[in-house]
């Protein structure tokens, strides 16, 4: 999907005032290059302004030295509002038999064009900040977890990020997901 000229133009406006407020998590990356990036791939936009309307204030955390392409992270305080209370992934809310939740997580990135964070991508957010003190976010999973039903997810408490497991079905509204997205 595209935004109209009015919505690119606010969103890339919102974003380079974030940009430019954040120093600290970009340092030695230019505003020009990356407004250059998002004006030529306008899907990417849309899943920003996604990431922006469910509460993730994303932010550029770093470049991919092989494609060139700019790193974005969802970088508000708490995991983001508009998609907490959610399970994992397809499997796990189709296999709850009453209180399901809206969707999961796995779905609410796909639509939105963007992936959940891995464990390092995590860590690595929490250099930059310290994220997630009252909520917790659901992160990738590897294939072997999952399988056997579980799901992980991370937060921060003790000034450590914790790694932890539950059932890939669970959901508490205080549990969503970030994203990440290259541009």
């Amino acid at each position: 999907m595209e935004l109209s000229s009015e919505q690119r133009d606010k969103q890339i406006s919102l974003l380079k005032a974030r940009f430019e407020k954040n120093t600290n998590r970009h340092q030695g990356l230019e505003w020009a290059a990356v407004q250059a990036r998002l004006e030529a791939n306008p899907e990417k936009l849309w899943s920003l302004q996604e990431m922006e309307n469910t509460g993730g204030e994303p932010d550029v955390v770093g470049q991919d030295t092989r494609t060139g392409e700019y790193i974005f992270y969802d970088c508000s305080a708490e995991t983001p509002k508009g998609r907490r209370s959610i399970c994992f992934d397809r499997e796990a809310l189709e296999s709850r038999k009453e209180n399901k939740p809206t969707s999961s997580a796995m779905d609410m990135a796909a639509a939105m064009g963007i992936e959940l964070l891995t464990e390092e991508q995590y860590r690595e957010l929490q250099t930059l900040g310290k994220f997630d003190l009252k909520t917790s976010s659901w992160i990738v999973t590897p294939p072997a977890i999952r399988k056997l039903g579980g799901a992980l997810f991370c937060d921060r408490r003790y000034e450590t990020v914790f790694v932890y497991h539950n059932g890939a079905e669970s959901y508490y509204g205080v549990r969503g997901f970030r994203g990440s997205l290259k541009v």
